[in-house]
Parts: C-alpha cells; sequence; structure tokens
C-alpha cells in the first residue's frame, strides 16, 4: 500500500485569525492547499507543470475535522499524505500540528482531474502516477 506523507511549515499570520486570534474556519482550505502543493512540488511534479498539459484539479469533497485551535504567530505542521495512486480523483490526508506538536486539525480533501477545456473529468497524468509508484523518500 501506498503511504506518502510530506510536511510543511507555516507560520500563523495575523490575517489568518479572528477576533479571538485564533485560525478563522474558513482559512484551513488554504492550508490544505499549502500543504498538498507543497507536496507534490518537493517530490518533483509543480502543479504549474499539470496545468501546462491543460489538467487542472478542483476540489471535490472536503472532510474536516477541528480537534484545538492554532493561534496566530505559532509554527505549525501540515502534514500532507497520499494513500493510493489515484485513477480520477486523488484524495489528500491533512493532519495540522501546533508549535507544541498536538493535534489541531484532521482532514481529508478529494480532488478531480479535469481537462482545462472540456472541462470533463480524466484519469489521472501519467507523470504523476508513475512518480507515486516509484517514488523513494
Amino acid at each position: 500500500m501506498l503511504a506518502i506523507t510530506k510536511k510543511t511549515q507555516y507560520r500563523i499570520l495575523y490575517a489568518d485569525t479572528d477576533m479571538m486570534g485564533v485560525v478563522y474556519y474558513g482559512n484551513y482550505g488554504r492550508l490544505f492547499e499549502m500543504g498538498r502543493t507543497e507536496m507534490i512540488r518537493e517530490m518533483g511534479l509543480p502543479y504549474i507543470e499539470l496545468e501546462k498539459k491543460g489538467i487542472v484539479m478542483p476540489v471535490f469533497s472536503v472532510e474536516s475535522k477541528y480537534r484545538n485551535v492554532l493561534k496566530y504567530d505559532e509554527l505549525i505542521t501540515i502534514e500532507t499524505t497520499v494513500k493510493e495512486v489515484p485513477l480520477v480523483r486523488m484524495e489528500f490526508f491533512h493532519t495540522i500540528y501546533n508549535e507544541d506538536g498536538k493535534l489541531a486539525h484532521e482532514a481529508k480533501v478529494v480532488l478531480v482531474f479535469m481537462d482545462m477545456k472540456t472541462g470533463r473529468p480524466v484519469r489521472a497524468p501519467e507523470a504523476l502516477t508513475n512518480l507515486l509508484e516509484n517514488y523513494t523518500d
């Protein structure tokens, strides 16, 4: 079974927070995107390369669980995991930890591969599936 995990660190900005000084719930999607785009970039296939080939990956669904708050100026860790080689959809599992290493958030984000011109779903690009199947850290 495939299990590739990458870590991305990010310091919470004032702009990320609400009046109470905690990350506003609507900003978590941006943290997920940060984790997954940095993951595939680090693996050698920046998202922009998929776009150049006419493939986009809109979000299909998000399951999100808030465990603890994230606060202004904390250096958080976003762990992003891919557990299987995608076909038409790709699942990313995100786990976010606060600066003390305490679990703050869990999410599953599903994206769909789509042809940019037609707007129709397509199979995952071979460059990506090969990368995942042959990836060694």
